[in-house]
């Protein structure tokens, strides 16, 4: 019919909507009713070549552009012609009438708005073709696939995001299927990159020709990355709920999806020809130090995109390269004029060495300079350019630790011996100030959140020293880091032991937080050796906790709940917050359990378990959920006797919080789980001691997890339920009576979750489940006791024939558009499929789940998501030098 109209009708309004019907229709409609009638001729002769109809006509190219013909095995020759020759034909009306070479295509996106539609679904459409049929445009028409990939770098030198994002996706598997092509072809050249890069030398000699026919685009398409590279990472400045300032790292921001799809790609460009990438990035650098392309967004994008090929070269190229960039960076900051100009030359100059681990492990001299340079870069009050610093300090300690504790030659002691020098004295800071900096003077002029970095960074300097033959030396360096803050810390306690009501005080009370945060990171990087640290400050730590519970329940008493969002309260709370972060830190990274069930458990029960009830929920801290989770992963059945009291404490009263919907209190509802879990896996029998109602609330609860809609909290659920049935498998007695009392329960809520078409995503743990559920009634051997009350059903005689009754109800009458026939079959292949492959269960149930009418007109996609195939990209990624950061650089800074 569309095709008649199109044919026939010389209405514009027709023409219009019978176009937009098409292109509807042209996601499931027979591929041969495309390229087995005159459609696209009529659709390219008629209707692209005129403005009014253009856009809507090459709308409808681009879903036709994307269809895949090599699956029609008798037509796919046929097809692919006559895909062949409309890609031609397209390519031909761009050339001669919409985009022809000459045209600017910046300005006339900027000019007229009209323009904007048409050229992002050319872009599309060139997209969609060169994807699914370049193997077959590459065979019949080399020069006008070229001609495309032209037509794209044109599109993305536009400057606009979203055409930018098209081209890059597209170019991210161009890339890719180049490399594996040019590997396929090489074997032997592969070998040589996997194990010492040394193809990289002379790439042109290896390839083939088709690289060479592609060269000139790819040398386009990689100028247009490096020009346009996307920021590696957004990091937002904002403050706690106690004014602080924080640093918030966004991960999933589009940007960052950007950067890290562009990375990639340009990885694997330099991979096929580094000469070429090398020329245009110190091409563009030699123009930014001339003046001549001078700009600030030009020179972040440059340095990012030098950033992101580390590890793409082979080493000595790559050390020839750093040290051409960053002379000439440092060229152009002594050129430039300005705080500002320089600030932005220093952040760029501090990111590309943070990111060339390598390169400083190699070449020590440099690599001390660079850290003098951070600590000059710390008392740079330019906005920005200290956090910088503090970061790439933490980045550049993390790859080259070992460095800095062991001397090098030519020096008179460790750079750390020299850093720690002066942690008692305090000497005033001069501006002219010349290395060895020392910690003092590092974080005199930088603010609360940052010194919290550098005291991790100096922290993991330490943690490279070996716990057994360097022990002491690891605790002496330790005991001059936290000189600063334990003589404040010392201080603080002492003031509040001749005087209590010190410890309320606003300005101490934010200094406690500071100080326990300071001490979080350098646990966090230290792990186990900060065991000496902890041992020194443990019971006045727990003194004030309990100090400031009290003050926080009386407040709250005398003013009501109101009190708990008063600014004081706020920051004791967050004090408290703080030290149960610190307590989970360590014994989440320390081996030694006798010495946390011992030392740390008992004095911290009391202050902590009593306290957490008390409070009203406002004032809970969630943490203490993910501490005690922790301390159970941690001492297993060793805390078998404080059970019941930890459990008694936790569990109801934060139950009772998040029971009234999914959304309140988000914290307390995932740390409740990831406790029920940490109980489940390795102190199961735990739930024994529990009473019948506390049990039974522990298996609504593990049901009331993953009902929810939230994947984190739905998945914790599942996992909770997979290994609580898993550990019943080795006490038959025990699962008897929980079958008898929940399994019919605990069914009857996976398939609502099932069934539901808000938890696709789990799709694989609730079809383990239930695969295993029904196993156990399929094996007679199994269980034995009945699921069901046999006073209520005195006509049933097996497991069995109850659950088929059982299920079939509940599916008939949750979906009646089904008849009694499929019901009936389904039911059946549970059990007959259950005791054998998990991918003929998952399918079994995957194909009765797209018949219901709830599920038809939904993406389905997440129900065949293959696993392996996920595995297996990973495993390719891995193999490809420089694409995942760090992956090849296999150095953990232990090298001296």
């Amino acid at each position: 019919l569309c095709d008649y109209v199109l044919q026939a009708s010389s209405s514009e309004s027709l023409v219009s909507t019978t176009l937009a019907t098409l292109l509807r229709f042209l996601n499931w409609i027979p591929i041969g009713y495309v390229f087995e009638t005159s459609l696209v001729e009529t659709l390219a002769v008629k209707f692209f070549s005129f403005p009014q109809s253009r856009t809507n006509a090459l709308k409808c190219f681009v879903g036709i552009g994307s269809m895949r013909v090599d699956e029609f095995e008798h037509n796919s020759v046929a097809y692919g012609k006559k895909v062949v020759d409309m890609y031609r034909h397209m390519l031909e009306k761009f050339q001669t009438l919409h985009l022809p070479p000459t045209m600017d295509l910046a300005q006339v996106w900027e000019d007229s708005g009209d323009s904007h539609e048409f050229i992002q679904h050319t872009a599309l459409f060139l997209v969609g073709c060169l994807r699914v049929h370049l193997t077959v445009l590459e065979a019949e028409c080399p020069n006008e696939v070229v001609m495309g990939l032209y037509y794209l770098v044109r599109i993305a030198k536009i400057g606009d995001w979203e055409l930018l994002k098209i081209c890059v996706d597209f170019w991210s598997l161009y890339a890719q299927e180049l490399y594996q092509s040019e590997m396929a072809r090489a074997p032997q050249a592969m070998t040589l990159m996997l194990e010492s890069n040394a193809w990289l030398h002379n790439p042109m000699v290896h390839h083939s020709p088709r690289m060479i026919l592609y060269s000139r685009v790819l040398s386009e398409t990689r100028r247009v990355i490096i020009e346009n590279m996307a920021k590696p990472e957004e990091v937002l400045i904002v403050e706690d709920e106690n004014g602080d300032i924080v640093r918030e790292l966004l991960k999933d921001s589009d940007v960052i999806t950007m950067y890290k799809t562009m990375r990639e790609t340009l990885v694997y460009l330099t991979h096929l020809d580094c000469e070429d990438t090398e020329t245009i990035m110190l091409d563009k650098l030699t123009k930014q130090v001339d003046g001549s392309e001078w700009g600030w967004n030009k020179l972040n994008t440059l340095c990012w995109a030098i950033g992101s090929i580390s590890g793409a070269m082979v080493e000595d190229k790559e050390k020839q390269f750093l040290v051409t960039v960053i002379k000439d960076l440092l060229s152009l900051c002594e050129k430039k004029r300005g705080k500002d100009n320089k600030a932005v030359v220093a952040s760029n100059i501090m990111y590309v060495v943070g990111q060339y681990p390598r390169f400083l492990r190699a070449h020590w001299k440099f690599l001390k300079t660079v850290v003098n340079k951070l600590f000059e870069f710390m008392h740079e009050t330019h906005p920005g350019v200290q956090d910088m610093a503090c970061d790439t300090f933490l980045k550049i300690t993390q790859k080259c630790r070992r460095k800095f504790v062991v001397r090098q030659a030519q020096e008179q002691s460790a750079f750390i011996d020299e850093l720690l020098l002066d942690t008692v004295t305090q000497i005033p800071i001069i501006a002219t100030a010349q290395p060895p900096f020392t910690l003092r003077q590092v974080i005199s002029k930088l603010e609360k959140h940052q010194i919290h970095i550098v005291y991790e960074a100096v922290a993991t300097m330490i943690s490279s020293l070996a716990s057994d033959t360097e022990q002491e030396r690891k605790d002496q360096l330790l005991s001059k880091l936290m000189t600063i803050p334990n003589e404040e810390w010392g201080a603080i306690v002492q003031n509040g032991t001749r005087s209590p009501e010190s410890l309320w005080d606003p300005d101490t009370v934010q200094r406690v937080s500071n100080i326990l945060r300071i001490n979080i990171q350098t646990a966090s990087a230290l792990g186990h050796s900060y065991k000496s640290q902890l041992r020194w400050m443990y019971d006045t730590t727990l003194h004030i906790y309990r100090v400031y519970s009290e003050m926080i329940s009386a407040a709250i008493q005398r003013d009501g709940v109101i009190a708990a969002q008063h600014s004081n309260i706020r920051a004791m709370r967050s004090a408290k917050r703080d030290t149960i972060r610190l307590l989970d830190t360590f014994i989440d990274a320390t081996d030694d359990v006798i010495f946390v069930y011992t030392q740390l458990v008992p004095p911290l029960m009391e202050p902590v378990l009593s306290d957490y009830p008390r409070c009203v929920p406002e004032a809970r801290n969630p943490e203490v959920l993910l501490l005690f989770s922790t301390l159970i992963t941690k001492a297993k059945t060793q805390l078998m006797p404080e059970f019941p009291m930890i459990f008694s404490a936790l569990f109801e009263c934060t139950l009772t919080m998040i029971t009234r919907n999914f959304e309140d209190y988000p914290d307390h509802r995932t740390y409740l789980f990831q406790f029920i879990l940490a109980i489940t896996q390795n102190s199961f029998e735990a739930f024994f001691q529990t009473s019948d109602d506390q049990f039974r609330l522990v298996v609504n609860a593990i049901c009331w997890a993953f009902k929810h809609t939230d994947r984190v909290n739905s998945e914790l659920g599942l996992a909770i339920l997979e290994t609580f049935l898993e550990k019943l498998r080795s006490n038959v007695t025990v699962a008897s009576i929980f079958y008898q009392r929940f399994f019919v329960l605990i069914l009857q809520e996976v398939f609502y979750v099932l069934t539901d078409t808000f938890h696709k995503a789990e799709f694989k743990q609730q079809a383990s489940i239930l695969q295993h559920m029904f196993a156990l009634i399929e094996n007679p051997n199994a269980l034995t006791s009945p699921i069901f009350d046999p006073a209520q059903h005195p006509t049933v005689t097996s497991n069995k024939i109850f659950l088929i009754h059982y299920v079939t109800s509940l599916l008939s009458t949750s979906f009646p558009h089904l008849l009694k026939p499929q019901v009936d079959m389904f039911v059946s292949k549970l059990f007959t499929l259950s005791l054998g492959d998990d991918t003929l269960f998952k399918t079994h149930l995957r194909d009765f789940l797209v018949q219901l009418k709830e599920f038809a007109s939904q993406d389905n996609n997440e129900f065949f998501v293959d696993e392996t195939q996920t595995k297996l990209n990973e495993q390719r990624r891995m193999a490809v030098p420089g694409l995942i950061a760090g992956a090849h650089d296999t150095s953990d800074g232990m090298a001296d």
